[in-house]
């Protein structure tokens, strides 16, 4: 089925409606406090719920019938039909020819036979895979699947990059509590020779189990790092006593200590992995969208197929309110939509994420690649130059840190830098100091921040704090700083797995009004090519050097005169 152009977002109705609501803000000025003192409901009229998540919008600049545009606009571009085809497997991905179906990845197994692409039953293909990682996780966890010398598991290490890595160790670093097999996770993607070192420092290699996640198996980082440990492996039990040096031995400690999540089986098999232990997933699904997936076997071995199956059903909860919801009251929809509000007409340029909740300090990092490789683009998906503004700088740390550190750029800087929050409700680790309770303390600085960011404080109310006249203006905030509440009860499996399908659907909303297909990412392409050009340059090949433009000449030669 071809996919028709993409709508010109520019040209629309919707968008010259929101340009003169826009400029009719900005001529009457824009002041939450005024809005909130002059509508009581403000904040129940911005306020959502999608699955067990609470959404609070009222501290953005925006007004109910800035809503009504943003919805209007998501139709103009035909947002729902985008929508639809995705689901149901259209090749939206055109520049690939692929469809686009990381949602088919948390479908129930009841839909069997419902989605049939190019010729598989895909929610059956997906879900015998899952029946293969959970039994293989079980195994594992269970002491069943055991190191060559009979001992159990306790550390799977992950060797992948970009969405082999990034979604893995954000999904286990955030749901730590849930690991309650007493086998930990650590995750290895830089080829830089130190991440290697440091992550196997301390393991004990009849202990370890490697899991090498790579689609074709040819990915410069992952098959160098897969080398190295099957290295670091070897040479580990010889050291021991506990590898003999016959072929065999080698042969059986590869076999027992590494796996594989990968389509390529005869590379995988030529590395040494049993083909039985390869777990594949599908050309439709984007790295950056594949947690969810095979590759996300390290989280599965870890909390366990119950909890796995947890997180893929908080994905499919709010894809279907996606999917269902009209665009007025459709909270996902609407962020995304938000987003082009603030790049399009406020000339925003970053987008700040702050959970309140450590467990999901490499959110922000996993979401940088969601977000900024698949709307980092100036083409639109029929070849032609964007009309507008794309993408953005996605970026953030866990509070009560942040606010240490850049909170004074949000607050008080010339930028303006619109900002989720996030924060739960409950934790598994509740404390006291003295009779204060610890969570409260913190979640006190959540309500705060976006408090102090919506209303600032005026020069009047500095003060009246009796605050040297000198420094008054200094200790202005204009207020005015847009965020977004989300609340929830407590970080489960559920819970991020609702959390990554929002932003995965907020990267889609706002990719089909800028036109651009959102699942390819060609602009990371060139680096890797050039990088293989110039490695025998670097070692000392003279005519490859030669070759060179004057620049990077001239670092080559700086590197081959100081590398001892």
């Amino acid at each position: 089925m071809a996919i028709n152009p993409p709508v010109d977002a520019t040209k629309t109705p919707a968008w010259a409606a929101l340009q003169h609501h826009f400029n009719d803000l900005q001529d009457k000025g824009i002041d939450l406090r005024e809005w909130f003192a002059d509508d009581p409901e403000r904040t129940e009229k911005l306020s959502f719920e999608a699955g067990d998540l609470h959404f609070d919008l009222s501290k953005n600049l925006i007004t109910p019938e800035t809503l009504g545009l943003l919805a209007q606009l998501g139709r103009e571009v035909r947002l729902d039909e985008r929508i639809e085809q995705m689901f149901n497997g259209v090749h939206i991905n055109n520049t690939e020819d692929r469809a686009v179906l990381h949602t088919a990845l948390r479908r129930p197994a009841q839909e069997e036979g419902s989605l049939i692409v190019d010729g598989q039953d895909v929610v059956k293909d997906v879900r015998e895979t899952l029946g293969r990682m959970y039994d293989f996780a079980d195994k594992v966890r269970s002491g069943q699947w055991t190191g060559v010398t009979g001992k159990k598991i306790q550390t799977v290490v992950n060797i992948g990059i970009g969405g082999s890595d990034l979604g893995p160790v954000m999904a286990y670093e955030a749901l730590k509590p849930y690991a309650d097999a007493g086998i930990s996770a650590r995750y290895i993607s830089n080829i830089d020779p130190n991440d290697l070192a440091e992550k196997t420092r301390d393991l004990d290699p009849e202990t370890t189990l490697f899991i090498i996640v790579s689609k074709t198996f040819t990915t410069l980082e992952t098959l160098t790092n897969a080398r190295e440990a099957r290295t670091w492996l070897l040479e580990s039990l010889s050291a021991k006593g506990v590898l003999d040096g016959s072929e065999a031995g080698r042969a059986e400690a590869i076999r027992r200590h590494f796996i594989a999540v990968s389509t390529a089986l005869d590379k995988v098999q030529a590395f040494g992995i049993d083909p039985a232990n390869v777990f594949g997933f599908w050309n439709w699904v984007g790295g950056r969208y594949s947690v969810d997936s095979a590759v996300g076997i390290s989280l599965a071995i870890t909390i366990g197929p119950e909890g796995f199956e947890d997180f893929l059903k908080g994905f499919h909860e709010i894809d279907e309110y996606y999917r269902k919801t009209p665009f007025e009251r459709n909270v996902v929809a609407l962020m995304g939509l938000l987003n082009v509000w603030y790049v399009n007409f406020f000339g925003a340029h970053s987008h700040a994420v702050l959970p309140y909740d450590q467990y999901l300090h490499r959110f922000p990092a996993y979401l940088q690649q969601l977000t900024m490789e698949s709307n980092g683009k100036s083409v639109r998906w029929d070849g032609t130059p964007v009309t507008s503004l794309t993408g953005e700088i996605f970026w953030g740390e866990p509070g009560t840190n942040g606010q240490h550190a850049f909170y004074q750029l949000i607050h008080q800087g010339t930028r303006l830098i619109p900002a989720d929050f996030i924060a739960f409700a409950n934790t598994p680790n509740p404390a006291k100091d003295g009779d204060q309770d610890v969570h409260e303390l913190f979640l006190a600085n959540f309500f705060a921040q976006t408090k102090a960011l919506a209303f600032g404080k005026t020069a009047d109310e500095v003060r009246a704090e009796g605050t040297d006249e000198a420094i008054v203006p200094a200790r202005v905030f204009t207020g005015n700083r847009p965020t977004t509440s989300i609340f929830g009860d407590e970080l489960t499996p559920y819970a991020l797995g609702e959390l990554i399908a929002l932003y995965e659907h907020i990267t889609l909303t706002e990719g089909t009004v800028w036109g651009i297909d959102s699942f390819d990412q060609w602009g990371v392409e060139l680096g890797k090519k050039l990088a293989k050009e110039i490695t025998p340059a670097i070692s000392r090949d003279d005519q490859a050097l030669a070759e060179q433009d004057q620049s990077t000449r001239s670092l080559i030669e700086f590197y081959r005169a100081h590398r001892r």
